[in-house]
């Protein structure tokens, strides 16, 4: 009871006082590495909330919770088609003021994977002929994230963010089900990347930026 009661005294002024905000924009997603399949890239969304404790500095901070739609295109010799990969982003930002219009963002995230779909025209007659197509990534993610962000007018944002992705998206070939892997995993490791670009508001106390 006494830890419940400190974590509410030390975390409620800072809730109080931060900045929060909602966010939703377009994704410009693609793979690295996957000439063999031809990879293209693929249109998503995102969605998100954020958190911005009180700074009056040069130097801020950025929390946000986001669901991104991102994934590829592919096409090969048998058939074409687009993976989709629905995943919870985890940025944790430093925010470095420039005026009180523009804010450089740079920092690091981490991402889970709560979803993975191939739409395909396979030549197969099969209605699912690749299984449980979930089996095949990996569910965790991690890499960096950097931006810029203009505040023209009062709590409207709009931004720019670039995310590259450390970790491998599929598992090691050794853990695939039996069979044939589908023909939308490219033969190397392949790496996230997605364009960012988005609009919100923040709600709360505007801060005072240096000029």
């Amino acid at each position: 009871m006494r830890k419940t009661l400190l974590a509410i005294v030390i975390i409620f002024p800072v809730l109080a006082y931060s900045q929060i905000g909602i966010k939703a924009g377009i994704n410009f997603a693609n793979v690295t590495k996957a000439s063999d399949i031809n990879a293209s890239s693929q249109t998503g969304f995102l969605v998100g909330v954020y958190l911005a404790p009180p700074s009056k500095g040069l130097i801020s901070s950025r929390t946000e919770l986001v669901y991104s739609r991102q994934g590829y295109s592919y096409e090969s010799n048998t058939n074409t088609g687009n993976v989709n990969l629905d995943y919870i982003l985890l940025p944790q930002l430093m925010g470095i003021n420039i005026t009180k219009f523009v804010q450089i963002q740079l920092g690091f995230q981490i991402a889970f994977l709560v979803n993975a779909k191939v739409d395909s025209n396979t030549t197969s007659s099969m209605n699912n002929p690749y299984g449980k197509v979930m089996d095949y990534y990996n569910k965790f993610d991690y890499g960096f994230a950097g931006g810029v962000e203009v505040h023209p007018v009062m709590g409207l944002i709009v931004g720019a963010r670039y995310n590259i992705s450390f970790g491998n998206l599929y598992k090691d070939p050794s853990s695939y089900p039996p069979g044939t892997p589908p023909n939308f995993i490219p033969t190397v490791d392949v790496k996230n990347n997605v364009l960012q670009l988005y609009a919100g508001w923040t709600f709360g106390k505007q801060k005072s930026k240096k000029k």
